[in-house]
């Protein structure tokens, strides 16, 4: 049986039973949940191993260019040849890149000779052109007049080289197709100049194919997942000013602001978080229509750069923008009927946001802490994000096996040669997907447990204001919050430590599953059966009621952690508890409290979304050298970090009244149902005998 926290938190007797005084929640502390610490610590050891291998292996450049024939990266300075701002990747030989396109076809597309240049050719209205390989050997001409004379050195050419030439097989390839710049490649478009193709056949040059499938090929190649997915990582690298602007300052100027007109205007502040939620969600739905297409011309497009504005080229880009905007749709139609449906609750919201307002009031230093986890958070952030990069970049660039028959001249051995015609590519190795995985779990727990100490820490201070009957007293710390990030450090990181790998361990079992469902979905070995929909929807509806309720009972467990410095699975024990034996006299106050809060939150996230958009909107973002493919993923993790640093300071408010109800609950209990050291605003929220009458209606 649960003995009374009055030794603990209040005024405890000494050993010869004379009552001392100075023992705000200090009391009876050892240090708990050691061993749960020590793993924490090993894992951050293994965190930086992991992330120094996708340092020492990485090259963020190779998730947007690509290789060319010699396995060199476009764009590289200290390649050989050094293809410094020679970042687009062109295929030489237009054969190849149609055999590569035939059905039940053994030759790739990886393997066709591919160069880098500057720009991406287009045929001569009056003549042919060419695109000849890297100047080397008898080629005396620099990589800069090579660039200079559009890559064309077809005049110094000998006769040997240019029979081979018109063979199609080097050094110089004739410029049949128009292409542009699709994601830093070339896309050949199917429609031939006929000028061109002319003096092609005059100068006795093989056949060329002239199928759609020659278009198809490259773009099927672009339109890859790995591909695909290569480029939302880029884009999160090429938009890292977006994402400390819109992540991370505008969040923590939004999240100061919301708490300090919580401490001055708390009656308006749930009706102005609830307005300003419909208003910021549909914003944001209606960017997605923007970038979607479905309003506007200003749908996004995979092509970089000027262009002829008849040729159009499709991105899966666009699919998901388009269905991530019908996600949207949902959810604002259910936000907002749901904001207007406790429209008639948000009186009891104020009552209990009332409560926390006297605590923040006199706990002043509240407001100002959330800044230190802020910062470490931030720098965290940054070295995360780019051994993220790093590792998603960390495959070894090796030469393909391939089988198949083809000749290129060989500038330096001055003959052709059918030996090389294999081309390179990025192989990644099983090894590299676990690492990856353990850095995003590692990313998830760290974030968690620096949210969870902030909320012990929280948690602590205001204790300490309940327990001296909501008044300044000497026997409060001067600075609480200090004395609380004390006793955290001392005792209790263990504690949240554990607390914090649950919730990750939870969310990751929750990620499997779900990727696993999705998977089984798209091979169509699910059943479509009515019991099959209905087994798979109550799954997934089973694992986030466990999210949820786990997420629920740490936040708890964190401030009897706080208040007891019992080890975690104790305090959730004693929390767990006190909840039940007082759910009907707090649960709709604190639920309702919740949801303004939660609002809040998503008010602050939403709005780093609108910004988000707004600054990837501008030239920089759309057609210049950092174009981004499509702008779902920087603005997704603009929301994801403007959520986190809003919960990190809006658990002051969440946490001072989840702290002080626990502490009523346990007050009341251990004075026989009449609480003693409440507040009286407290006591008018929750006592009142009318007010308790109608929530328990």
């Amino acid at each position: 049986m649960r003995g009374p926290l009055g030794a603990v938190i209040g005024r405890y007797p000494s050993s010869d039973g004379t009552t001392e005084i100075g023992g705000i929640i200090k009391h009876n502390r050892k240090c708990r949940d050691v061993a749960f610490l020590v793993i924490f610590i090993a894992f951050w050891v293994a965190m930086i191993v992991n992330s120094s291998f996708g340092f020492n292996q990485g090259n963020p450049l190779r998730l947007t260019y690509g290789l060319d024939y010699k396995g060199n990266l476009c764009g590289d300075k200290h390649a050989h040849p050094g293809l410094r701002k020679l970042e687009l990747k062109y295929w030489l030989n237009p054969n190849q890149v149609y055999q590569s396109g035939v059905k039940d076809s053994q030759f790739k597309l990886s393997n066709a000779r591919s160069i880098c240049l500057w720009d991406c050719p287009i045929p001569s209205e009056d003549s042919l052109n060419w695109v000849c390989d890297y100047p080397e050997g008898d080629i005396r001409l620099s990589m800069r007049d090579w660039i200079n004379r559009n890559y064309d050195y077809y005049e110094f050419l000998t006769p040997e080289m240019r029979n081979t030439s018109l063979q199609l097989q080097g050094p110089c390839y004739p410029v049949i197709f128009p292409s542009v710049n699709v994601y830093w490649s070339c896309q050949f478009i199917a429609r031939a100049s006929n000028t061109s193709l002319r003096h092609w056949q005059q100068m006795g040059g093989v056949n060329i194919n002239e199928d759609i499938v020659i278009d198809k090929s490259i773009h099927r190649s672009i339109n890859s997942r790995s591909s695909v997915l290569k480029r939302y990582m880029a884009d999160i690298g090429k938009s890292w000013p977006v994402l400390i602007v819109c992540g991370g300052l505008l969040p923590l100027f939004l999240s100061v602001i919301w708490l300090l007109m919580i401490r001055h205007f708390v009656a308006a502040m749930p009706w102005i978080t609830v307005a300003l939620f419909n208003i910021l969600i549909i914003t944001v739905t209606m960017f997605y229509y923007l970038k979607a297409g479905w309003i506007g011309n200003d749908a996004i497009s995979p092509i970089i750069g000027e262009h002829d504005p008849y040729i159009n080229v499709f991105g899966r880009e666009l699919n998901h923008l388009r269905a991530v905007a019908i996600l949207m749709t949902f959810v604002m139609v259910v936000s907002v009927l749901t904001s207007i449906a406790i429209v008639r609750r948000i009186l009891m919201a104020t009552s209990v946001l009332k409560v926390a307002a006297k605590v923040i009031g006199e706990v002043q230093a509240l407001i100002i802490f959330p800044v230190i986890p802020y910062a470490i958070l931030g720098i965290f952030y940054m070295f995360w994000i780019s051994a993220a990069l790093h590792l998603f970049s960390s495959g070894q660039v090796v030469k393909n096996n391939c089988n198949t028959n083809c000749c290129a001249y060989d500038l330096v051995a001055k003959k052709l040669n059918c030996d090389g015609c294999c081309g390179y590519s990025i192989h990644y190795t099983p090894h590299i997907a676990i690492a990856i995985f353990f850095h995003l779990f590692g990313g998830y727990w760290a974030t968690q447990f620096f949210i969870a100490c902030s909320s012990t820490v929280i948690a602590g201070s205001v204790a300490s204001y309940y327990w001296a009957r909501g008044e300044t007293s000497p026997e409060i710390p001067f600075l609480p919050v200090f004395t609380s990030m004390k006793r955290l450090i001392r005792y209790s990181l263990g504690s949240v430590a554990v607390g914090s790998l649950v919730v990750s361990f939870v969310e990751s079992i929750r990620f499997i599953l779900e990727s696993i469902r999705r998977k089984l979905k798209v091979s169509g070995t699910t059943s479509d059966g009515w019991f099959g929909r209905m087994g798979n929807h109550t799954s997934h509806g089973c694992l986030r009621c466990v999210e949820w309720t786990i997420k629920s009972v740490n936040r708890n467990a964190y401030i009897m952690i706080a208040i007891t410095g019992k080890s975690f699975f104790k305090a959730s024990e004693i929390a767990t508890e006190l909840i039940m034996n007082n759910i009907l006299r707090i649960g709709k106050v604190n639920v309702i409290g919740d949801v303004i809060l939660f609002l809040g939150k998503l008010c602050v996230s939403l709005s780093s979304a609108v910004f988000g958009f707004l600054m990837l909107d501008t030239h920089k973002y759309r057609a210049a050298h950092d174009k981004i493919s499509s702008p779902l993923l920087p603005v997704l993790i603009c929301w994801a970090l403007g959520y986190v640093v809003a919960t990190l300071f809006f658990a002051v408010v969440e946490m001072s009244i989840d702290t002080i109800i626990l502490s009523f609950c346990q007050d009341s209990e251990e004075h026989q149902g009449t609480a003693q050291y409440a507040p009286p605003l407290l006591m008018e929220t929750l006592g009142d005998q009318n007010e308790m009458q109608r929530l328990t209606q």
